[in-house]
Order: C-alpha cells, then sequence, then structure tokens
C-alpha cells in the first residue's frame, strides 16, 4: 500500500504553521507524492475543501481551493484575510484551519490540519 493512500494521510494528518499577511492575498500550495517523493499521486477525482477557524469570534471562512494534478493550492483572498485581527502588531491573530478531501463520493479524510499566523499589515491602512 502507498503511503500516499487515503487511510495514511487521514490517519496522521500533517500539521503546518501558514503565515499570512493580513489583507493580503496568501496561497499554499499543497503537493501529494508517491512513495518515490517525485511522482504525483493521482488526485482527478478527489474533492478538496478548507476552512479557516477563528476561536476568537467563534466564526469559520472557507478558503477557495484550486486542483491541480497531483496539488491543490489552498487560497486566502484578502477580502477574507482583512477581517482577521487588529492593528499593526506581529501577530495579530491565529486561526486553525485544514483541508479535507472527499473521494469516491463518501470517503472524507483531512490530510492537512495547522494554525493561520496573521500578521498586522502596517502599510496597507489596516490599522
Amino acid at each position: 500500500m502507498s503511503k500516499c493512500a487515503p487511510e495514511i494521510f487521514g490517519a496522521d494528518p500533517v500539521n503546518i504553521k501558514w503565515n499570512v499577511v493580513r489583507g493580503d492575498t496568501a496561497i499554499l500550495l499543497v503537493q501529494f507524492l508517491e512513495d518515490d517523493e517525485k511522482t504525483f499521486y493521482n488526485t482527478d477525482d478527489w474533492d478538496f475543501s478548507a476552512t479557516a477557524y477563528n476561536a476568537s469570534t467563534g466564526l469559520t471562512d472557507s478558503l477557495e481551493t484550486n486542483p491541480a494534478s497531483g496539488a491543490v493550492e489552498i487560497v486566502a483572498p484578502p477580502f477574507i484575510t482583512e477581517g482577521w485581527g487588529e492593528g499593526p502588531g506581529g501577530q495579530v491573530a491565529s486561526l486553525r484551519f485544514d483541508l479535507q478531501v472527499v473521494t469516491d463520493g463518501d470517503f472524507t479524510w483531512t490530510p492537512v490540519v495547522g494554525t493561520i499566523s496573521v500578521i498586522g499589515d502596517v502599510t496597507g491602512g489596516n490599522l
């Protein structure tokens, strides 16, 4: 069995920290590779969704997902990130996020979880 099989990703999701500047477009590329770490896994019939959760406000934001062969981009557009945190300081908010995959119409698993560290933007007027 491949280490890239959904059973493996779902059993042990990758936990990452994603740094985002408030008010900017943020893109995270997630690639799915075979055991040789060169060949892309076939993700053609996978459906992706990603969500960010702000525990301080209790709000969730749906993030855009742009699938490609063996990969998916997770995009947080500026109209979403501009509402994350306040002030020009270093880290102005911390959100949890995840990437979910649905295969075969009903098999759901989460290959990536993590924290979005939101950095204040001092030049964009988001003080």
